[in-house]
């Protein structure tokens, strides 16, 4: 089969491992960017060998012939650019988070389902590939019925570095990292009926939180406390790596440093295995995992929107993960705990 065209629009520091994921997967091939700074856009079309570079958006989309775009740019354009893409009856794919409030996301997920244009999220945190083999076990139930458990993201990366633009950011850690952790949970323990959140912020150069706990209470019962910050130097700090322990009446399920799995079963011991992500040529060392996690996703979604499978993270499911996100905000806010 052919492959699929697509456009990108942004060139920031995600665009060059966005498109190292969509070339990996072997299914699209990106034949046009967009960037508002033009040589940027230039400069990444070089990298990559693509054909056409633009300025503006709306010409793009009239002049080039797209199977989807790729939207990777700074949140508050995500809304717009989608509107644009669905006058034109195209597939979107855009980046975390999906918008700047939960209300605009609403209305992004209800355009394109009015429209009958698919709308998919880059949500690749769940892509990792030790998160996939925890929840590969978890699903056997060989732990039993869960009954709590703990998703920890904790460093002191300095993660403003390469990314300055976050120390602007009136709402952080919630929006950048949050997203990736409450989709994580909800991946791995399903739907929450309740949560309960704090935020702080300990960098004094920054405008958002830094620091941010949440407390969730899941319709199966158990209880799942999710942990972020870029603030905790640790002796070990283990960027970018989530930890995670689960609690079930049969056993403890754990997913610890360095990508190893334990598994205790009562009165059968512990069994442990390593489960390190594959490496890409294009990839950061840094970011290793997380760029691993990539392809993966894209996988998932080229395949979805050539009608192979069903694309995972949809809009209308990341729609959910944002319920979580500005529902934690508002808990903070509050002091409140809040019925979902």
């Amino acid at each position: 089969m052919n492959k699929l065209r697509f456009a990108l629009f942004g060139t920031g520091f995600w665009s060059r491992f966005q498109l190292g994921g969509w070339q990996q997967t072997g299914l699209v091939e990106c034949v046009a960017v967009y960037n508002r700074t033009r040589s940027k856009a230039e400069a990444l079309a070089r990298e990559f060998n693509i054909p056409a570079v633009y300025d503006d958006p709306a010409a793009l989309l009239q002049h080039e012939t797209l199977d989807f775009v790729d939207i990777c740019t700074s949140v508050e354009t995500h809304f717009p650019l989608t509107q644009l893409a669905v006058q034109h009856r195209l597939p979107v794919v855009c980046q975390k988070p999906m918008t700047v409030t939960l209300a605009e996301a609403e209305q992004m997920v209800a355009l394109c389902q009015q429209a009958g244009v698919p709308l998919y999220i880059n949500e690749n945190w769940r892509w990792q590939h030790p998160v996939r083999q925890l929840k590969a076990q978890l699903d056997s139930g060989r732990i039993g019925p869960v009954f709590r458990a703990r998703v920890d993201y904790r460093n002191s990366f300095a993660v403003f570095d390469n990314q300055p633009f976050l120390k602007e950011l009136e709402q952080f850690i919630l929006t950048d990292i949050g997203t990736h952790i409450l989709d994580t949970a909800r991946f791995l323990f399903g739907e929450a009926s309740r949560l309960y959140a704090t935020t702080t912020r300990i960098h004094p150069d920054i405008r958002g939180e830094d620091v941010a706990t949440v407390m969730l209470t899941m319709h199966s019962g158990a209880t799942v406390l999710c942990e972020m910050s870029y603030a905790s130097p640790r002796e070990h700090d283990r960027f970018p790596e989530t930890f995670v322990e689960i609690e079930g009446a049969n056993g403890f399920l754990e997913l610890s440093h360095d990508y190893w799995i334990r598994e205790t079963i009562k009165g059968q011991g512990t069994t442990a295995a390593r489960h390190k992500p594959p490496h890409f040529a294009w990839a950061d060392p840094e970011y290793d995992l997380i760029h691993a996690s990539i392809y993966p996703c894209q996988l998932n979604l080229a395949r979805a929107l050539r009608g192979e499978e069903a694309g995972e993270t949809t809009g209308a499911d990341n729609l959910k993960t944002l319920q979580l996100v500005f529902g934690a905000y508002e808990s903070a806010r509050s002091g409140h705990s809040l019925a979902l």
